[in-house]
């Protein structure tokens, strides 16, 4: 199973959200809705490079992907999915672009 780590405020979540509505082989964390959720990503985030660049652009780094394998990836593409399309806006970042 794979599991995406995002939030329903996030709109790149909710795009890839809607793509696995009712399919058993993922798992969607919302990191909002509880604090072990929250935790179990900044687990990953803190400790794995796949993050860095994310970080240093202000990203959060969600939509997250845990394929079964294990492999930590920010690529819907690498889960079987399709990323948010660039003309519906950019992602949300801490320096005020995007959403």
């Amino acid at each position: 199973m794979i599991k995406i780590y995002g939030m329903e405020t996030c709109p790149d979540c909710t795009y890839v959200e809607e793509q696995v509505k009712g399919n058993d082989n993922y798992e969607i964390i919302d990191i909002g809705k509880h604090v072990k959720n929250l935790k179990a990503f900044l687990k990953l985030r803190d400790n794995n490079p796949v993050f860095d660049e994310a970080k240093q652009c202000g990203a959060a780094g969600i939509p997250c992907f845990v394929l079964e394998d294990g492999t930590v990836t920010l690529t819907p593409e690498e889960a079987g999915l399709q990323p948010r399309p660039i003309s519906e806006g950019a992602t949300c970042n801490l320096d005020g672009s995007g959403c």
